[in-house]
C-alpha cells in the first residue's frame, strides 16, 4: 500500500515537473504587462522555430515595406481580413497568411498575403491571440524574431 502512494505521489511530481518545465519555456508571454494605452509598444518575441513558414512570411513582408507594429483592433478583424484577402484565389492544401494580420489596424486592404501550410498558419495565429489575449485593444505589439 504505501509503495502504491509512493509511486502515485511520485508520478504526480514527475508530472507537475515537466508542466513547469513546458510552460517555463515555452509559454512565452510578452514582455511588457496588459496596456490600456496607445504610447508603449510590447515586444513579442514570435517563436520562429514552431512556426517557421508564418515567420518567414512576415519578416519578408516587414522587409518589403508592410509596418513592423500591430496595433490591436478586434473589432475591425473580419473587416479587415476580407479586405485583405479580396481578389486572392483560394488554393487546395494552403491558407491565405496575411501581414499585417486582420486583428491588426494595420491590416486590411494592402497587406501581404503568402499561402502557407494550415498547420503553420493556425497555430501561429492560435499562439498570437493566445499571448494577445490579455492587451487592450489599441495596444501596439513588435513582432521580435530570434
Amino acid at each position: 500500500m504505501k509503495a502504491k502512494k509512493f509511486i502515485t505521489s511520485l508520478i504526480i511530481v514527475v508530472l507537475l515537473s515537466l508542466a513547469a518545465y513546458y510552460f517555463g519555456e515555452n509559454g512565452q508571454l510578452p514582455s511588457q504587462t496588459p496596456s490600456s494605452g496607445n504610447s508603449e509598444v510590447v515586444r513579442l518575441e514570435f517563436p520562429s522555430d514552431r512556426y517557421p513558414e508564418t515567420a518567414r512570411h512576415i519578416q519578408e513582408a516587414i522587409e518589403n515595406g508592410e509596418s513592423p507594429i500591430c496595433t490591436i483592433d478586434r473589432n475591425e478583424a473580419e473587416a479587415n481580413r476580407k479586405e485583405s484577402l479580396k481578389g486572392v484565389p483560394t488554393k487546395k492544401g494552403y491558407d491565405r497568411d496575411e501581414w499585417p494580420m486582420a486583428m491588426c489596424a494595420e491590416g486590411g486592404a494592402g497587406a501581404d498575403i503568402e499561402y502557407i501550410t494550415p498547420s503553420d498558419n493556425r497555430g501561429a495565429g492560435s499562439w498570437v491571440g493566445n499571448q494577445l489575449e490579455d492587451f487592450a485593444d489599441g495596444t501596439r505589439v513588435e513582432f521580435m524574431f530570434k
